[in-house]
């Protein structure tokens, strides 16, 4: 991949990731369901993990991990859970990623050191809080232990290397990395280039590949939404800025078995080849789950525009055919269902699924086009919406919010805090409903956050994930890989802080029944719970403005 432009490059800063929940506050309640249950007890939270890790089910068990953190947040086993399970997972990732063997083979270590040294000093730069430099390098250190029981890792950079002198390695790297404290960059600069050096001369570990886990680690150290990008990696960022991306148009989700298809977006390759939600992807290029991991097997269908890859795929009937499909550039939409909820009144219905740069033209198109259907209600769904750019969010706000501030950026440094205001006054008048859920992150709360604040409109559904800070990302000068940092917290207009805390909804929709995989691609319809809330939040406004 080409250098990206300074347009990109400040495009991307406004980038926000997702995930993340906290408790409920006061709010009028639709109860549809029983309480929720009991979580699992911790102990077989703990047997459930370390099947997923025995049979090196990274992504599962780095999720499995996360969920159980997010009910008991003070325990330290679960924190260290996660942190060893993210580590695995990135691992897997990386040396399963062309771009990022490409790199360890071609770097040199004058190359892999500047890269590590200018990972640091945008750290220092540019991160939202101080960093404690020795636990960054402690971090890198569980990146290369990790590492070094992953058979990607060792086929690439040890190959010959005996079992017993494995176990030397690790117990020499552990030693070096205690026997010397890292307070200050420069210090943990010189160490980790002393440890490459002695890993090479030792075993004949490849010095590059040293720095980059120690690199990658630093960076996984900051918080969870911070971390190291490779070449398809950010690749895969600029694409979701722009809202296009080069593939098959899938979304999937990985299972021991395969890949199941949770939505395809309909004029894309997968669509077009008569592949369908609900069916599940076999193998890939004569691969299956029991040759690659299913993270690896969902890897290979990224590719080049305009090559090709063979999937076998098996529908709900089990029935298997063998397909050969050509990646292309694909557009991925924004708003989808826009329709009319009840025609009488005027509700009108869209589905925003992401905030990227094609995001206001697409939401202007869908208010016409209910404008022109007699809209006089408008219910604006964000379950399931990850974010994206802080300033798509703000851009949309800014349709329906007649003045005022509209989020607020707070960093470490001065040129971090920005107040983010309306540019117009409110184009569209319309009464407001916005439905929210526990996956609603990011740029959704933002948006959720302005309209509840600026009394716009009424916010119906769940506690929003809590993921209230922004991230950067900054392409490297001396490869093509990158990172990402979050350089700042942002607030809702009333100075909420929503890092942990959530947009709470005016009215909360309690359902107890896990989603099946692919619900919220579902068309809406009264038969949703959420839907349900929302329609009649809108008819109540409807009774309210009545004289």
């Amino acid at each position: 991949m080409s250098a990206p432009t300074p347009s990109r490059l400040l495009l991307a800063i406004l980038l926000a990731w997702a995930l993340a929940t906290s408790s409920l506050a006061r709010a009028q309640v639709v109860t549809l369901a029983e309480p929720v249950a009991v979580a699992d007890d911790l102990a077989t939270v703990f047997e459930k993990g370390s099947r997923l890790e025995r049979e090196r089910r990274w992504a599962e068990a780095l999720t499995h991990y996360e969920d159980a953190l997010r009910a008991h947040p003070a325990r330290a086993d679960l924190q260290q859970r996660v942190q060893v399970a993210r580590a695995h997972y990135d691992v897997v990732r990386r040396y399963g990623d062309a771009s990022f063997t490409k790199a360890v083979a071609t770097l040199a270590e004058r190359d892999a050191l500047a890269i590590h040294d200018e990972v640091l000093l945008k750290i220092h730069g540019n991160y939202v809080h101080n960093p404690r430099w020795q636990q960054l390098l402690y971090s890198g250190l569980t990146n290369l232990e990790v590492a070094l029981t992953e058979p990607a890792f060792l086929e690439k950079n040890l190959p010959n290397l005996p079992a017993e002198r494995l176990v030397d390695l690790q117990r020499d790297l552990r030693q070096m990395v205690q026997a010397r404290p890292a307070d200050e960059r420069q210090q943990a600069l010189n160490l980790v280039q002393s440890i490459a050096l002695s890993l090479k001369q030792t075993y004949g570990l490849p010095p590059q590949a040293t720095i980059l886990e120690f690199t990658s680690g630093a960076t996984a150290a900051l918080d969870e939404y911070s971390g190291f990008l490779t070449g398809s990696q950010m690749d895969e960022v600029f694409s979701q800025i722009e809202g296009n991306f080069v593939g098959l148009g899938v979304e999937l989700k990985t299972e021991p078995a395969g890949l199941l298809i949770v939505s395809v977006i309909t004029g894309g390759p997968a669509y077009m080849g008569g592949l369908r939600a609900g069916e599940r992807i076999l193998a890939v290029d004569g691969k299956t789950t029991a040759e690659v991991s299913p993270d690896t097997l969902a890897d290979m269908l990224r590719g080049n525009e305009n090559t090709q890859v063979e999937v076998l795929a098996q529908n709900s009937a089990g029935e298997r055919r063998q397909m050969r499909l050509t990646r292309r550039r694909v557009e991925v939409p924004s708003v989808e269902d826009v329709k009319m909820l009840d025609r009488e009144i005027g509700v009108a219905y869209f589905k925003l699924t992401s905030f990227q740069k094609s995001t206001s033209r697409d939401v202007d198109a869908a208010l016409w086009k209910l404008h022109e259907q007699g809209m006089r209600h408008l219910v604006i769904d964000l379950r399931g919406n990850p974010g994206g750019l802080l300033k798509a969010s703000v851009d949309v706000a800014d349709k329906f919010v007649m003045d005022g501030l509209l989020v607020a950026t707070r960093g470490r440094s001065p040129r971090e805090d920005f107040d983010h205001r309306g540019q117009v006054a409110g184009t569209w008048r319309v009464p407001l409903v916005v439905l929210i859920d526990h996956d609603s992150a990011s740029a959704s709360e933002i948006f959720a956050g302005a309209i509840r604040d600026h009394r716009r409109g009424t916010v119906v559904g769940e506690k929003s994930y809590g993921k209230g800070s922004v991230q950067g990302i900054f392409p490297l000068a001396a490869a093509n890989v990158g990172i990402r940092l979050t350089t700042a917290k942002w607030y809702t207009p009333s100075g909420q802080a929503i890092s942990g805390a959530g947009v709470n909804p005016d009215i909360v929709v309690q359902v107890t029944n896990k989603p099946v995989d692919g619900a919220r691609h579902l068309p809406a319809t009264e038969d949703d719970p959420f839907i349900r809330a929302g329609l009649a939040a809108a008819r109540n406004q409807q009774t309210a403005r009545r004289p």
